[in-house]
């Protein structure tokens, strides 16, 4: 799984209370990190059971990514 930070909707406000954030510490700028999906299965049994915030990307529409709106106002 490739998680692309620079297309989620909800970046700046959520990035604080997502998993991303939590495991790669403060993220500044686009950000494409990879989680294998073992990996990326074993995230989600943390989030689950609470240790860890789940991963809060929202991304964006294709249509809204080619016309520049990425971003949530």
């Amino acid at each position: 799984m490739v998680i692309d930070c620079g297309t989620c909707v909800v970046a700046g406000d959520a990035c604080s209370d997502c998993v991303v954030s939590v495991l790669l510490g403060p993220i500044g700028g686009a950000l494409h990190p990879e989680i294998a999906d073992e990996h990326y299965a074993a995230v989600e049994a943390l989030a689950g059971s609470g240790l860890v915030p789940p991963l809060r990307l929202v991304s964006a529409p294709v249509a809204d990514l080619r016309a520049g709106r990425h971003r949530a106002s």
